[in-house]
């Protein structure tokens, strides 16, 4: 295959929307191309890279190992393009702050309480990217991250969490009020990934011995909670996960049933955006959030170790 110079830029659409597809029929309706259009074009697209970037099977198309590495960089080539035309096209770039996160920050603490910081400052327009890989803040179009790890000591801390149990109203037996560390042995554990941190909090509660039920292990600890929810079992979870779903009684905080947790969440921004009024004003108004959510933290279980930090310097 005759290696060409990339001379334009539109097989590439055509080349993602048929990736994505894994079809050159779905990719034209997508694009509203016949299926020859979109052909002819990741053909020429091939000539000009040099090598095959799908397998031709009867019914489907599948990527290649290069196509696939090709796809992924394509996929994210465009979205940051479309991403800065939609910027460029409100002609207001000041206005518009661009958070990354992971994805259960994003659905379980921030998206609920977007709508207060809205009203603090209606000026500006928030743009909110859940993902769980690490962005560049100094080279892509994101303002600021705020990531989760070991925030011990960390530089940039935001909020150190504590682990809690928590189960659904519908494990109460009729004419029970409340479940106590003492009744951990009547219901499944749900756990993520590790049973270290229950089997901590079952040696220093005092809880009685017996035999516990692990059977339950999950690679996500968002989904250990929805199963909580919907009356699985008992889950040891951090508190900023499910303090929404305690507020409104989905589920129920096991008095005497916490323990310390190494993980939380701390901020990612490049110093010269650090700076910027409206970085400023959203990371001032999520620290404020976090320091509320402890409050009630506090008055649920008693003195906290948890801790929050202000912007980062």
């Amino acid at each position: 295959m005759t290696n060409k110079t990339l001379r334009t830029l539109s097989g590439l659409i055509d080349f993602d929307c048929a990736a994505r597809w894994g079809s050159f029929t779905l990719a034209a309706q997508e694009l509203h191309k016949t299926p020859a259009a979109i052909s002819l074009q990741v053909k020429q697209l091939e000539e000009a890279v040099g090598f095959t970037l799908f397998v031709r099977h009867p019914r489907h198309i599948t990527l290649t190992p290069k196509g696939q590495e090709l796809a992924a960089t394509v996929a994210k080539v465009l979205r940051e393009l479309r991403t800065k035309v939609d910027a460029l096209r409100g002609g207001d770039e000041e206005n518009v702050v661009r958070i990354s996160t992971t994805h259960t920050f994003a659905i379980k603490f921030l998206a609920p309480r977007l709508g207060r910081f809205t009203q603090l400052h209606p000026e500006l327009d928030i743009r909110l990217d859940s993902t769980d890989r690490n962005v560049d803040v100094e080279h892509e179009d994101v303002d600021l991250a705020i990531r989760h790890g070991r925030v011990e000591s960390h530089p940039t801390a935001l909020h150190r969490d504590v682990l809690v149990a928590v189960y659904s109203p519908a494990l109460l037996a009729t004419g029970e009020a409340e479940l106590a560390p003492a009744d951990l042995g009547r219901f499944p554990l749900l756990y993520d990934e590790t049973t270290d941190f229950w089997i901590e909090l079952i040696r220093t509660h005092g809880v009685p011995e017996g035999r516990f039920d692990f059977s339950r292990g999950f690679t996500n600890i968002a989904v250990a909670a929805q199963a909580a929810i919907v009356g699985h079992g008992i889950a040891l979870v951090p508190y900023s996960l499910v303090c929404d779903d305690i507020d409104r009684g989905l589920l129920r905080l096991m008095r005497g049933a916490s323990v310390p947790y190494p993980y939380g969440y701390y901020w990612v921004v490049a110093p010269r955006k650090a700076s910027l009024p409206k970085v400023v004003r959203f990371r001032e108004w999520v620290a404020g959030e976090v320091t509320q959510m402890q409050a009630t933290l506090c008055a649920r279980i008693g003195p906290c170790t948890t801790a929050a930090a202000g912007p980062p310097a």
